[in-house]
């Protein structure tokens, strides 16, 4: 019989009570163990929409991969995913914030002015209504 095995899987659903509350002695979070907590990661989306619309990007990227494979075979999408990659590594110093044109201009959205432009926020609401 393997021993080690029966070890670990004891050991994973062996429950400890007590040396992990949920908060400290004072009532208060382990910022060390369980990191800083946040109201915006544990709130609800508002709208069914609101999740829709933050991952509308990556929704558009998939349809043109979808549809370039379509067309012109596997090659073209993975072509471009690699020149999407390249341009995001292409970054200012630390302390500066990019714009990172090259990946702008890679999608075709350098030609648009959002509200992402003039409102200088990634993640501004309705920033594909062109």
């Amino acid at each position: 019989m393997n021993t080690r095995g029966l070890r670990s899987q004891l050991k994973d659903t062996v429950a400890v009570t007590g040396l992990c509350p949920q908060a400290g002695a004072y009532g208060v979070q382990d910022t060390l163990r369980k990191g800083f907590t946040s109201v915006k990661n544990e709130l609800l989306p508002s709208h069914p929409l609101e999740l829709s619309e933050k991952n509308f990007q990556l929704n558009q990227d998939k349809m043109n991969f979808a549809t370039l494979r379509n067309i012109q075979g596997l090659h073209a999408p993975l072509k471009l995913q690699m020149e999407y990659r390249a341009a995001r590594q292409i970054q200012r110093l630390p302390f500066l914030q990019s714009s990172n044109i090259a990946l702008d201009t890679l999608r075709g959205s350098d030609e648009y002015i959002g509200f992402e432009d003039i409102l200088n926020g990634k993640n501004v609401v309705g920033t594909h209504m062109r």
